[in-house]
Protein backbone atom coordinates (compact mmCIF):
# COMPACT_ATOMS: atom_id res chain seq x y z
CA UNK A 1 0.00 0.00 0.00
CA UNK A 2 1.38 3.16 -0.66
CA UNK A 3 1.98 5.35 2.07
CA UNK A 4 1.53 9.54 2.70
CA UNK A 5 3.08 11.08 4.97
CA UNK A 6 2.36 15.11 4.96
CA UNK A 7 4.83 17.74 6.98
CA UNK A 8 1.66 20.57 7.57
CA UNK A 9 -1.30 21.32 6.20
CA UNK A 10 -0.56 22.12 2.97
CA UNK A 11 0.99 19.02 1.19
CA UNK A 12 -2.38 17.37 3.24
CA UNK A 13 -4.66 19.45 1.53
CA UNK A 14 -3.17 18.57 -1.64
CA UNK A 15 -3.13 15.07 -1.12
CA UNK A 16 -6.68 15.28 -0.33
CA UNK A 17 -7.73 17.07 -3.04
CA UNK A 18 -5.29 14.49 -5.58
CA UNK A 19 -7.36 11.83 -4.52
CA UNK A 20 -10.58 13.49 -4.66
CA UNK A 21 -10.14 14.18 -8.08
CA UNK A 22 -8.35 10.20 -9.05
CA UNK A 23 -11.12 8.00 -7.11
CA UNK A 24 -8.20 7.69 -4.39
CA UNK A 25 -9.22 6.75 -0.71
CA UNK A 26 -7.26 6.46 2.89
CA UNK A 27 -6.56 4.85 5.59
CA UNK A 28 -5.78 7.04 8.17
CA UNK A 29 -3.65 6.60 11.22
CA UNK A 30 -1.26 8.69 13.63
CA UNK A 31 1.12 5.77 15.51
CA UNK A 32 -1.33 3.17 14.53
CA UNK A 33 -2.00 1.53 17.95
CA UNK A 34 -5.95 1.06 17.14
CA UNK A 35 -5.64 -0.08 13.68
CA UNK A 36 -7.73 -2.83 14.34
CA UNK A 37 -10.36 -1.28 16.21
CA UNK A 38 -13.58 -1.11 14.19
CA UNK A 39 -13.73 -2.80 10.54
CA UNK A 40 -10.78 -3.79 8.57
CA UNK A 41 -10.60 -0.42 6.38
CA UNK A 42 -10.82 -0.33 2.33
CA UNK A 43 -8.18 2.06 1.32
CA UNK A 44 -5.58 2.74 -1.56
CA UNK A 45 -3.22 4.50 0.34
CA UNK A 46 -2.05 4.74 4.11
CA UNK A 47 -2.13 8.22 5.06
CA UNK A 48 0.71 8.93 8.08
CA UNK A 49 0.21 11.69 10.04
CA UNK A 50 3.19 11.27 12.49
CA UNK A 51 4.77 13.93 10.62
CA UNK A 52 2.18 16.51 11.41
CA UNK A 53 3.34 17.28 15.28
CA UNK A 54 4.28 19.33 17.97
CA UNK A 55 2.40 21.86 21.06
CA UNK A 56 1.46 24.99 19.01
CA UNK A 57 0.00 27.18 22.17
CA UNK A 58 0.22 25.87 25.91
CA UNK A 59 -1.45 28.35 28.70
CA UNK A 60 -1.28 26.87 32.40
CA UNK A 61 -3.08 29.63 33.94
CA UNK A 62 -6.34 29.35 31.48
CA UNK A 63 -5.90 25.30 31.51
CA UNK A 64 -6.02 25.03 27.83
CA UNK A 65 -3.65 23.78 24.76
CA UNK A 66 -3.73 23.39 21.32
CA UNK A 67 -0.92 20.98 19.52
CA UNK A 68 -1.02 19.30 16.41
CA UNK A 69 -2.78 15.80 16.08
CA UNK A 70 -0.17 13.73 15.47
CA UNK A 71 1.65 15.05 18.88
CA UNK A 72 2.40 11.76 21.09
CA UNK A 73 0.15 12.08 23.73
CA UNK A 74 3.44 10.83 26.27
CA UNK A 75 4.75 14.45 25.34
CA UNK A 76 1.65 16.56 26.10
CA UNK A 77 1.25 14.48 29.23
CA UNK A 78 4.98 15.26 30.58
CA UNK A 79 4.13 18.52 29.47
CA UNK A 80 1.08 19.48 31.45
CA UNK A 81 2.82 17.25 34.20
CA UNK A 82 5.37 20.10 35.00
CA UNK A 83 2.50 22.26 35.78
CA UNK A 84 0.69 20.14 38.21
CA UNK A 85 -1.90 19.48 35.61
CA UNK A 86 -3.60 16.48 33.51
CA UNK A 87 -5.86 15.32 31.21
CA UNK A 88 -8.95 15.03 32.70
CA UNK A 89 -10.42 12.64 30.44
CA UNK A 90 -7.60 10.02 31.50
CA UNK A 91 -7.27 8.44 28.24
CA UNK A 92 -5.93 4.74 28.35
CA UNK A 93 -3.22 3.09 26.30
CA UNK A 94 -5.32 0.32 24.63
CA UNK A 95 -2.10 -0.34 22.13
CA UNK A 96 -1.02 -3.52 23.74
CA UNK A 97 -4.58 -5.08 23.60
CA UNK A 98 -4.00 -4.77 20.01
CA UNK A 99 0.11 -6.15 19.71
CA UNK A 100 1.56 -2.67 19.62
CA UNK A 101 4.01 -0.87 21.54
CA UNK A 102 2.44 1.00 24.35
CA UNK A 103 3.35 4.82 24.85
CA UNK A 104 2.86 5.55 21.62
CA UNK A 105 -0.27 6.82 20.60
CA UNK A 106 -0.89 10.34 19.24
CA UNK A 107 -3.28 12.95 20.87
CA UNK A 108 -5.44 12.85 17.17
CA UNK A 109 -5.74 9.41 17.50
CA UNK A 110 -6.83 9.23 21.56
CA UNK A 111 -9.53 12.10 20.37
CA UNK A 112 -10.76 9.88 17.37
CA UNK A 113 -11.43 6.71 18.73
CA UNK A 114 -12.88 8.66 22.06
CA UNK A 115 -10.41 6.92 24.51
CA UNK A 116 -11.30 7.41 28.06
CA UNK A 117 -10.63 5.95 31.10
CA UNK A 118 -11.59 5.59 34.55
CA UNK A 119 -12.14 9.53 35.71
CA UNK A 120 -14.70 9.76 32.92
CA UNK A 121 -17.34 9.12 36.33
CA UNK A 122 -16.41 12.56 37.43
CA UNK A 123 -14.90 14.24 34.03
CA UNK A 124 -16.73 12.85 31.37
CA UNK A 125 -15.24 11.75 28.35
CA UNK A 126 -12.60 12.93 25.97
CA UNK A 127 -15.24 14.91 24.05
CA UNK A 128 -16.29 16.43 27.01
CA UNK A 129 -12.16 18.19 26.89
CA UNK A 130 -12.39 19.09 23.19
CA UNK A 131 -12.75 22.88 22.60
CA UNK A 132 -11.66 22.92 19.33
CA UNK A 133 -10.02 21.65 15.89
CA UNK A 134 -8.34 22.33 12.73
CA UNK A 135 -9.09 19.45 9.73
CA UNK A 136 -9.29 18.94 6.33
CA UNK A 137 -12.90 17.45 4.37
CA UNK A 138 -12.50 15.24 1.72
CA UNK A 139 -12.53 18.34 -0.62
CA UNK A 140 -9.17 19.50 0.65
CA UNK A 141 -10.51 22.61 1.98
CA UNK A 142 -9.27 23.17 5.61
CA UNK A 143 -11.54 23.90 8.35
CA UNK A 144 -11.24 25.73 12.12
CA UNK A 145 -14.09 25.15 14.12
CA UNK A 146 -13.80 26.30 17.89
CA UNK A 147 -10.84 27.57 19.63
CA UNK A 148 -8.82 28.58 22.98
CA UNK A 149 -12.09 30.23 24.56
CA UNK A 150 -14.27 28.21 26.59
CA UNK A 151 -18.05 29.32 25.51
CA UNK A 152 -21.74 29.02 25.02
CA UNK A 153 -22.66 28.69 21.39
CA UNK A 154 -25.42 27.69 19.37
CA UNK A 155 -25.32 25.35 16.26
CA UNK A 156 -23.12 22.27 15.52
CA UNK A 157 -20.59 21.64 17.58
CA UNK A 158 -18.02 19.98 15.08
CA UNK A 159 -14.92 19.22 17.44
CA UNK A 160 -17.39 17.04 19.54
CA UNK A 161 -18.28 15.40 16.21
CA UNK A 162 -14.98 14.57 15.51
CA UNK A 163 -14.29 13.17 18.27
CA UNK A 164 -15.21 9.66 17.89
CA UNK A 165 -15.86 9.46 14.25
CA UNK A 166 -12.17 7.12 13.59
CA UNK A 167 -11.58 10.23 11.15
CA UNK A 168 -14.47 9.48 9.03
CA UNK A 169 -15.50 12.80 8.81
CA UNK A 170 -12.56 14.39 7.98
CA UNK A 171 -8.52 14.32 9.01
CA UNK A 172 -7.93 16.39 12.23
CA UNK A 173 -4.69 18.38 12.28
CA UNK A 174 -4.63 20.65 15.38
CA UNK A 175 -6.59 20.24 18.47
CA UNK A 176 -7.64 22.65 21.46
CA UNK A 177 -7.99 20.70 24.62
CA UNK A 178 -8.95 22.12 28.54
CA UNK A 179 -6.86 20.57 31.19
CA UNK A 180 -7.67 19.69 34.94
CA UNK A 181 -5.01 20.70 38.00
CA UNK A 182 -3.54 17.10 39.09
CA UNK A 183 -4.98 16.71 42.88
CA UNK A 184 -2.34 16.99 45.75
CA UNK A 185 -2.82 12.95 46.35
CA UNK A 186 -5.40 10.17 45.78
CA UNK A 187 -6.38 6.90 47.52
CA UNK A 188 -8.21 3.62 46.49
CA UNK A 189 -10.36 2.37 49.08
CA UNK A 190 -10.86 -1.60 48.54
CA UNK A 191 -14.38 -3.08 49.71
CA UNK A 192 -13.01 -6.48 50.11
CA UNK A 193 -14.22 -10.00 49.77
CA UNK A 194 -17.34 -8.65 47.38
CA UNK A 195 -19.89 -10.82 45.13
CA UNK A 196 -20.85 -9.69 41.83
CA UNK A 197 -23.94 -8.72 43.15
CA UNK A 198 -22.52 -7.05 46.30
CA UNK A 199 -19.64 -5.05 44.66
CA UNK A 200 -21.99 -3.12 41.88
CA UNK A 201 -24.34 -2.02 44.02
CA UNK A 202 -21.79 -0.87 46.45
CA UNK A 203 -20.45 0.98 43.21
CA UNK A 204 -24.20 2.91 42.76
CA UNK A 205 -24.03 3.77 46.73
CA UNK A 206 -20.46 4.86 46.49
CA UNK A 207 -21.28 7.13 43.43
CA UNK A 208 -23.90 8.93 45.64
CA UNK A 209 -21.68 10.04 48.45
CA UNK A 210 -20.37 13.18 48.64
CA UNK A 211 -16.58 11.98 48.08
CA UNK A 212 -16.66 12.93 44.60
CA UNK A 213 -15.30 9.54 43.35
CA UNK A 214 -12.65 9.91 40.48
CA UNK A 215 -12.76 6.25 39.75
CA UNK A 216 -15.82 3.20 40.76
CA UNK A 217 -14.37 -0.60 39.41
CA UNK A 218 -15.11 -3.72 40.50
CA UNK A 219 -12.71 -6.89 40.04
CA UNK A 220 -14.04 -9.93 39.80
CA UNK A 221 -11.73 -12.85 41.64
CA UNK A 222 -9.87 -14.15 38.00
CA UNK A 223 -9.48 -10.19 36.79
CA UNK A 224 -7.99 -9.86 40.32
CA UNK A 225 -5.76 -12.34 39.65
CA UNK A 226 -4.50 -10.78 36.48
CA UNK A 227 -3.87 -7.66 37.75
CA UNK A 228 -1.70 -9.07 40.36
CA UNK A 229 -2.86 -8.19 43.16
CA UNK A 230 -2.39 -11.38 44.91
CA UNK A 231 -6.29 -12.00 46.08
CA UNK A 232 -8.54 -14.95 46.85
CA UNK A 233 -11.58 -13.03 47.29
CA UNK A 234 -14.67 -13.42 45.31
CA UNK A 235 -13.61 -9.57 43.87
CA UNK A 236 -13.16 -6.38 45.21
CA UNK A 237 -14.65 -2.92 44.84
CA UNK A 238 -12.57 -0.03 44.12
CA UNK A 239 -13.27 3.72 44.63
CA UNK A 240 -10.44 5.96 44.09
CA UNK A 241 -10.91 9.38 45.98
CA UNK A 242 -8.53 12.65 45.58
CA UNK A 243 -7.53 16.24 46.54
CA UNK A 244 -5.58 17.49 49.37
CA UNK A 245 -4.76 15.49 52.54
CA UNK A 246 -6.87 16.70 54.57
CA UNK A 247 -9.88 15.98 52.19
CA UNK A 248 -9.20 12.73 51.28
CA UNK A 249 -9.01 11.45 54.98
CA UNK A 250 -12.39 12.88 55.60
CA UNK A 251 -13.63 11.06 52.16
CA UNK A 252 -12.10 7.94 53.63
CA UNK A 253 -13.60 9.01 56.73
CA UNK A 254 -17.30 9.04 54.78
CA UNK A 255 -16.67 5.35 52.90
CA UNK A 256 -15.56 3.39 56.20
CA UNK A 257 -18.77 4.23 57.87
CA UNK A 258 -21.08 4.17 54.69
CA UNK A 259 -19.46 0.47 54.12
CA UNK A 260 -18.55 -0.30 57.80
CA UNK A 261 -19.85 -3.73 58.03
CA UNK A 262 -17.16 -4.96 55.04
CA UNK A 263 -14.15 -5.66 55.16
CA UNK A 264 -11.86 -2.61 54.31
CA UNK A 265 -8.49 -1.06 52.73
CA UNK A 266 -6.86 1.79 51.42
CA UNK A 267 -4.10 2.36 48.72
CA UNK A 268 -1.78 4.85 48.53
CA UNK A 269 -1.40 7.32 45.80
CA UNK A 270 1.09 5.36 43.91
CA UNK A 271 -0.21 1.71 44.28
CA UNK A 272 -3.65 3.77 43.13
CA UNK A 273 -1.99 4.96 40.07
CA UNK A 274 -0.89 2.05 38.42
CA UNK A 275 -3.98 0.29 39.29
CA UNK A 276 -6.42 2.62 37.62
CA UNK A 277 -3.85 2.85 34.92
CA UNK A 278 -3.82 -0.71 34.21
CA UNK A 279 -7.73 -0.74 34.59
CA UNK A 280 -7.89 1.60 32.19
CA UNK A 281 -5.66 0.17 29.68
CA UNK A 282 -7.52 -3.37 30.16
CA UNK A 283 -4.38 -5.27 31.14
CA UNK A 284 -6.87 -7.91 32.67
CA UNK A 285 -7.75 -8.99 28.86
CA UNK A 286 -3.68 -9.01 27.52
CA UNK A 287 -3.47 -11.82 24.91
CA UNK A 288 -5.85 -12.56 21.58
CA UNK A 289 -9.09 -13.59 22.97
CA UNK A 290 -12.23 -11.94 21.45
CA UNK A 291 -13.10 -8.91 23.67
CA UNK A 292 -16.36 -6.66 23.84
CA UNK A 293 -17.29 -3.97 25.86
CA UNK A 294 -20.62 -3.13 26.95
CA UNK A 295 -21.85 0.66 28.11
CA UNK A 296 -25.19 1.04 29.76
CA UNK A 297 -26.85 2.85 32.87
CA UNK A 298 -24.60 2.10 35.77
CA UNK A 299 -28.00 0.52 37.81
CA UNK A 300 -28.55 -2.33 35.13
CA UNK A 301 -25.12 -3.77 35.60
CA UNK A 302 -26.11 -6.24 38.14
CA UNK A 303 -28.60 -7.35 35.84
CA UNK A 304 -26.59 -7.57 32.75
CA UNK A 305 -24.11 -9.60 34.68
CA UNK A 306 -26.32 -11.89 35.91
CA UNK A 307 -28.24 -12.66 32.66
CA UNK A 308 -25.07 -13.47 31.19
CA UNK A 309 -22.91 -15.02 33.98
CA UNK A 310 -19.21 -13.98 32.24
CA UNK A 311 -15.99 -15.41 32.93
CA UNK A 312 -13.48 -12.65 33.00
CA UNK A 313 -14.82 -9.42 32.88
CA UNK A 314 -14.37 -5.92 34.32
CA UNK A 315 -16.94 -3.48 35.48
CA UNK A 316 -15.94 0.41 34.89
CA UNK A 317 -17.43 3.77 35.27
CA UNK A 318 -19.22 2.80 38.60
CA UNK A 319 -20.78 0.19 36.48
CA UNK A 320 -21.24 1.66 33.10
CA UNK A 321 -18.86 -0.24 31.20
CA UNK A 322 -18.13 -3.94 31.05
CA UNK A 323 -15.46 -4.97 29.58
CA UNK A 324 -15.55 -9.09 28.83
CA UNK A 325 -14.32 -11.97 27.11
CA UNK A 326 -16.78 -14.04 24.69
CA UNK A 327 -16.62 -15.02 21.72
CA UNK A 328 -17.23 -12.97 18.44
CA UNK A 329 -20.02 -14.96 16.75
CA UNK A 330 -22.83 -13.65 15.76
CA UNK A 331 -25.03 -15.38 18.51
CA UNK A 332 -22.81 -13.24 21.07
CA UNK A 333 -23.65 -10.15 19.19
CA UNK A 334 -27.12 -11.21 19.48
CA UNK A 335 -27.17 -12.01 23.02
CA UNK A 336 -25.14 -8.52 23.84
CA UNK A 337 -27.41 -6.20 22.39
CA UNK A 338 -30.37 -8.05 23.14
CA UNK A 339 -29.24 -7.33 26.68
CA UNK A 340 -27.87 -3.91 26.07
CA UNK A 341 -30.41 -2.52 23.94
CA UNK A 342 -33.27 -3.69 26.66
CA UNK A 343 -31.57 -1.05 29.53
CA UNK A 344 -30.56 1.88 27.13
CA UNK A 345 -27.09 0.78 25.71
CA UNK A 346 -24.49 -0.70 23.55
CA UNK A 347 -22.23 -3.55 23.15
CA UNK A 348 -19.13 -2.99 20.70
CA UNK A 349 -16.53 -5.87 19.46
CA UNK A 350 -13.26 -4.33 20.94
CA UNK A 351 -11.09 -7.13 19.53
CA UNK A 352 -11.48 -9.76 17.06
CA UNK A 353 -9.78 -11.29 13.82
CA UNK A 354 -9.96 -9.71 10.61
CA UNK A 355 -13.03 -11.91 9.50
CA UNK A 356 -14.75 -11.60 12.28
CA UNK A 357 -14.96 -8.06 12.32
CA UNK A 358 -15.52 -8.29 8.57
CA UNK A 359 -18.87 -10.47 9.40
CA UNK A 360 -19.97 -8.86 12.65
CA UNK A 361 -20.51 -5.01 13.17
CA UNK A 362 -17.66 -4.34 15.86
CA UNK A 363 -19.78 -0.99 16.30
CA UNK A 364 -23.73 -1.19 17.51
CA UNK A 365 -26.03 -0.90 14.45
CA UNK A 366 -27.70 2.21 13.94
CA UNK A 367 -31.79 2.49 13.53
CA UNK A 368 -33.01 3.45 9.66
CA UNK A 369 -33.53 6.84 11.16
CA UNK A 370 -30.12 7.43 12.80
CA UNK A 371 -28.11 5.57 9.48
CA UNK A 372 -30.14 8.26 7.39
CA UNK A 373 -29.08 11.23 9.69
CA UNK A 374 -25.14 9.50 9.79
CA UNK A 375 -24.99 9.13 5.47
CA UNK A 376 -26.14 12.63 5.14
CA UNK A 377 -23.60 14.16 7.41
CA UNK A 378 -21.10 11.72 5.70
CA UNK A 379 -21.99 12.99 2.63
CA UNK A 380 -21.60 16.77 3.92
CA UNK A 381 -17.46 16.28 5.18
CA UNK A 382 -16.19 13.24 3.13
CA UNK A 383 -18.67 13.14 -0.38
CA UNK A 384 -16.72 10.79 -1.85
CA UNK A 385 -15.74 8.72 0.80
CA UNK A 386 -11.98 8.89 1.11
CA UNK A 387 -11.24 8.52 4.61
CA UNK A 388 -11.21 5.23 6.29
CA UNK A 389 -13.69 3.33 4.39
CA UNK A 390 -15.71 1.17 6.16
CA UNK A 391 -14.14 1.65 9.50
CA UNK A 392 -17.64 2.07 11.09
CA UNK A 393 -20.07 0.52 9.20
CA UNK A 394 -20.35 -0.08 5.08
CA UNK A 395 -21.96 3.50 5.09
CA UNK A 396 -19.03 5.20 7.14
Amino acid sequence: MQKITPADDRELCTAIREAAETDGSFEIVGAGTKRKLGRPVSAGALLDLSGISGVIDYRPEELVFTARAGTPLVEIEDMLGDRNQILGFEPCDWAPLFGETAGKQTLGGAIAADVGGPRRVKYGGARDHVIGCRFVNGIGELIRAGGPVIKNVTGFDIPKLMCGAFGTLGVLTELTLRVTPRPQRANTVQLLDCTAAAGLGALIRAAQLPVEPTGLAYLPAEALRRLSTHSTSPGQVLIRIDGSSAATAEKIAVLKQEFRNLDFAVLDDVETRILFRRIGDGAAFRGDADLWRLCLPAAAAGKAVAMLDPGLWVADWGGGLIWLQMPASAEAATTLRHITAEFGGHATLFRASDEARRKISPFEPETPLRANLTRSVKQAFDPKNLFNRGRMSEYL
